[in-house]
């Protein structure tokens, strides 16, 4: 893939003047992929990869909290550990992203990697010998933290390089559905599996499974080193930054898009937050049925991992992703009206597969309308405006639920939900998304084919 091509269509919502501009300015950046007949392997690594380190995650996520409240009874020092596992979402994002719009992306997903080796097998030497402390937990949790924006910034920036446009939507949904099965279900319940076995036995098992995928991002054909073109200057870090947000700020799709995902995970953030004392108080049911509205969140991803390329088909990628806002809307909005169990169970599945399905079409309109140059900033940004509501969402609720009861404080995030069917049919239309799913990878060179082959930064 090279540069920036100036007949990318305006519905899409990028101005092709403003495009190449801000290429311009940034230092354009020729980046060459793997050829087309390498999408199926190139595929099955990022598969494998994202479901063996998202495993890992889910068991150390479990292990960490846990560890905590062995040593302490504090809430604030328990929370204070889930707190350093997304806080560098929130302070590192951006510059992260800037980093990975410079160097190879492929080595900086194997150094999160090591990175997560050595923060987990440290972690697993003390708890060994005894030494395990709440700073020494906070630690480990910051360290993971920020090995996981790295290597979730650097993946999702490769991907386009890595897996030619035909085969976006199909990496996309395994990916998503990696995510999905060995984070939200599988990762948690082994985690949990492990720990009874001993805390010791689980992170080794963490150390192991990381280090089983330290290299094989190496398996990956292609380059994926952003090259900056001739007489291309590079700019400080936070100009950089900066054009990558304004990048996607003058995309009327994409902001529109940004901002979307903004409310829906301030909704998912509430939703997650309160659902446990809801279900508990208001349901009046016990864990086993909890454990069970929960699940429904991962069954209904798993589901949209699996229908969302035949559902593109069928009903086309707007309406698709159209189906996250109902879905949204039905897991915050049933609560309001029912502790019924059971819908709350159907409502958290609704959810689940609206997410997904949002997640795996927004995902590859993104990779056709971002320049590669721009990828690293891009979903820096991207992911620091969805999951950096995550947090406020839960903290809003928790308030409203103090002063209007478990049932209200769920309310505002309903209305604010429907609301979004206006910005959404007006920006999102379906001259927006065909000219975005119109805009191809320029076909490669015999020469970058060769390159491609034969070289492996």
């Amino acid at each position: 893939m090279t540069g920036v091509s100036e007949s990318r269509p305006v519905e899409a919502g990028v101005e092709a003047t403003t495009t190449v501009e801000a290429t311009a300015k940034t230092g354009s950046v020729s980046e060459i992929g793997a050829p087309a007949n390498a999408d199926l392997r190139n595929t099955l690594v990022l598969v494998v990869f994202t479901a063996v380190t998202n495993l890992a995650d889910g068991v150390t996520k479990v292990v960490l909290p846990l560890l905590a409240v062995r040593l302490t009874h504090s809430p604030m020092q328990v929370t204070g550990v889930a707190l350093t596992l997304t806080l560098p979402w929130l302070l590192t994002a951006l510059h992260i992203g800037a980093v990975v719009d410079r160097l190879d992306r492929r080595r900086l997903v194997i150094a999160a990697n090591a990175m997560r080796v050595v923060a987990v097998t440290g972690l697993l030497i003390a708890v060994a010998a005894g030494k395990e402390s709440i700073p020494l937990l906070y630690g480990a949790g910051l360290a993971l933290g920020i090995a996981e924006v790295v290597a979730l910034t650097a993946a999702a920036a490769l991907v386009p390089a890595a897996v030619t446009s035909a085969g976006r939507d199909r990496v996309n949904s395994w990916m998503t559905a990696a995510e999905t099965a060995c984070n939200e279900f599988c990762g948690p319940f082994v985690g949990g599996a492990l720990v009874a076995t001993g805390y010791v036995f689980a992170l080794t098992s963490s150390s192991f499974a990381y280090l089983a995928t330290l290299l094989l991002p190496l398996l990956l054909l292609g380059r994926f080193r952003p090259t900056r073109s001739a007489g291309a200057t590079a700019l400080p870090g936070r100009a950089e930054i900066a054009a990558g947000m304004r990048f996607l700020w003058r995309s009327p799709l994409l902001r529109t898009m940004a901002l979307t995902l903004t409310v829906l995970c301030l909704c998912w953030g509430a939703w997650l937050g309160l659902i446990p004392l809801f279900v508990t108080q208001e349901s009046k049911v016990g864990a086993v049925a909890y454990g069970l509205v929960l699940s429904g969140l991962g069954i209904g991803g798993l589901a949209g991992a699996v229908s969302t390329v035949p559902l593109n088909r069928l009903f086309g990628r707007r309406w698709v992703m159209f189906a996250d806002l109902m879905g949204t809307f039905a897991m915050v909005g049933v609560p309001v009206v029912t502790a019924n169990p059971v819908a709350l169970g159907v409502s958290a599945f609704l959810g689940g597969l609206g997410g997904t399905l949002w997640a795996v079409n927004a995902r590859t309109l993104s990779q056709q309308l971002v320049p590669p140059e721009l990828m690293g900033r891009f979903h820096a940004a991207w992911r620091l405006l969805s999951w950096g509501a995550l947090p406020i969402g839960s903290a809003i609720v928790g308030g409203l639920a103090e002063v209007v009861g478990l049932r209200t404080a769920f309310l505002p995030f309903a209305i604010a939900t429907a609301l979004l069917v206006v910005p959404f049919f007006r920006v999102i239309t379906a001259e927006a998304v065909a000219g975005a799913e119109a805009t191809l990878t320029p076909p490669q060179t015999a020469a970058a084919q060769s390159a491609a082959q034969s070289g492996v930064d």
